[in-house]
């Protein structure tokens, strides 16, 4: 497995990078089966979720219980690592046509967009946040996304507020395994 429970393996990072190289192939926009949404979407998800394991939430609480989680050579560091690149992948899809799409990007990258080299783009990415609030109906990306504007700095006061998961869920969740095809 490359991912469980919020916990990020050796294989984690190059799977990552695979799905992020993918993205654009033309097959991505390939619906999934039993289902009208592209297969690019589940894609953009599954890297959400992931950089969600790795994200300062996660990172934050699991490091209360095991210090050094996060130093520097370890797998999780690597992986974090990694969150311009997977960013510079998942960004081409921001304005994608396909609402799916679209949303599954805009989760990615405002996790992604925790990285301190990432921060440049927040305000971009706090329009599509904002776009999220008005428009999404999952409330785990809602809340990824409030929480995202929130952590920036920007007014959410005129914004319902989040209400708290258990920590180890994931930024979205369709009801669906993401043990299903194409994982």
């Amino acid at each position: 497995m490359v991912g469980h429970q919020n916990t990020i393996y050796e294989a984690t990072a190059p799977a990552a990078m695979y799905v992020a190289g993918i993205l654009t192939h033309p097959a991505a926009t390939t619906p999934r089966p039993y289902r009208n949404v592209p297969v690019r979407a589940a894609l953009l998800n599954w890297l959400a979720s992931t950089a969600y394991d790795a994200s300062d939430e996660i990172v934050g609480r699991t490091e209360q219980y095991s210090p050094g989680f996060l130093a520097p050579g370890t797998i999780v560091a690597s992986f974090r690592d990694l969150r311009p690149m997977l960013y510079r992948a998942v960004s081409p899809f921001l304005r994608d046509g396909h609402e799916d799409v679209r949303e599954a990007a805009v989760i990615a990258a405002l996790i992604l967009a925790e990285h301190p080299a990432l921060a440049e783009h927040r305000d971009h990415l706090a329009v599509h946040a904002r776009a999220i609030l008005d428009t999404g109906g999952d409330a785990p990306n809602r809340r990824v996304a409030r929480k995202a504007l929130e952590a920036w700095g920007h007014e959410v006061s005129d914004l319902e507020p989040v209400v708290e998961e258990p920590w180890n869920w994931g930024p979205h969740s369709d009801g669906l395994s993401y043990l299903e095809p194409p994982f």
